[in-house]
């Protein structure tokens, strides 16, 4: 053989170290980036939340005192009109950066907001009808409540188990 069709072996290299996975990273950032970022999906979801609640009260108020529809039947439709446009607003907006849309997701969503449908329809019937809130004025206080404490649960398990980081699992 020739030295001219020898050709040595490129030095061996080794490989590129896997980036830490996302929850490894989050736990590396300091804890003024971790609240930094925490206050910023706080005001991404009340964003969008605040466009549900708005989408919410137009719906109850048409249904209520426009059409005169029942008091329960108009929070539930209002609550699950405004179900369906905060799904998009948080897949797009608020948490468009977690992991892409699936099947699982999609459920998960729909049966945590329906948990959430009936807390709020639950606690508006305490008050509609238990604290006798159900003039006009009184009617929207009392979907205002009952749309504040159900947001609560939804932020949590929105952010724990629906929208998740990428990489990131969490079984329920």
């Amino acid at each position: 053989m020739t030295s001219g069709t020898l050709h040595e072996a490129p030095p061996a290299q080794a490989p590129a170290p896997a980036a830490p996975p996302r929850r490894r990273q989050r736990a590396l950032l300091p804890a003024s980036a971790r609240l930094r970022r925490l206050c910023l999906e706080l005001v991404k979801f009340g964003v969008v939340g605040g466009s549900g609640v708005a989408v919410n009260f137009v719906v109850f108020n048409l249904l209520l005192h426009g059409l005169a529809s029942g008091p329960m039947t108009a929070t539930v439709l209002a609550s699950v009109v405004a179900m369906g446009t905060n799904y998009l607003g948080f897949r797009f907006f608020a948490y468009r950066d977690r992991d892409t849309r699936t099947k699982r997701q999609i459920a998960l969503f729909f049966a945590f907001s329906g948990i959430g449908v009936a807390m709020e329809s639950l606690l508006f019937y305490a008050a509609y009808h238990g604290a006798a809130m159900n003039g006009p004025l009184g009617s929207n206080v009392a979907k205002a409540l009952s749309i504040l404490l159900a947001s609560a649960f939804r932020f949590l398990v929105y952010r724990t188990w629906v929208f998740q980081h990428r990489g990131h699992t969490r079984s329920a």
